[in-house]
């Protein structure tokens, strides 16, 4: 199977700048994966919390941080969806990078967006800690409370103020794996291939 299994999926709104990468309006850049080798996945998906805590202090050592890992299908097959923060390659600000990685035994597939910050930023920081107090603010992550190292979890990246700022990158982000999941669809082949363990 060359390029990606993923063989349907509802790209309006999106520009292609590559065989498999786009960009939509808000600088949001989607591209699709196909890994030919069993997936990197730290423990299996049955067993989330394990997972959730591996993902966790794999981001903090990388200097990144997890600030979502969940399991939901695509187009019937188990797939974890993450949401990591990582430094602004520019330096200042950073990038949201939203995910589906769909395992299988011998291979996956990967749909990848990334939302970098642009212009001002903090905004959306300093008003949900305003709001909340450093003391309520800065929390441990739920995932691995004990993971140090990379970008801090705290309450800003929390879904409940993505309403507040509609246009923050990671609002945009969390709005398109909504819209694109249901529209996806699974080459056969790869749907037959044996489930991950």
């Amino acid at each position: 199977m060359t390029g990606t299994p993923i063989t349907q999926l509802d790209l309006n709104g999106f520009q292609q700048v590559d065989q498999l990468a786009w960009l939509d309006d808000n600088g949001i850049g989607l591209t699709l994966h196909y890994f030919d080798l069993p997936p990197d996945l730290p423990a299996p998906l049955e067993r989330l919390p394990e997972l959730q805590a591996a993902l966790a202090r794999q981001a903090a050592e990388a200097g990144a941080g997890l600030i979502e890992a969940v399991v939901e299908p695509v187009d019937g097959l188990p797939a974890v969806r993450q949401i990591v923060k990582v430094p602004h390659w520019q330096g200042h600000g950073q990038v949201f990078l939203g995910s589906y990685t769909v395992p299988r035994a011998t291979c996956s597939t990967v749909l990848k967006l990334q939302a970098p910050e642009q212009g001002m930023t903090g905004l959306r920081e300093a008003v949900v800690a305003d709001r909340l107090g450093p003391d309520r603010y800065f929390v441990p992550s739920p995932y691995a409370p004990d993971a140090t190292g990379g970008l801090p979890f705290h309450m800003g990246d929390d879904p409940q103020y993505d309403a507040m700022f509609p246009d923050h990158p990671l609002s945009l982000l969390r709005q398109a794996l909504r819209r694109l999941l249901p529209t996806v669809r699974l080459d056969p082949r790869f749907k037959a291939e044996p489930a991950f363990a």
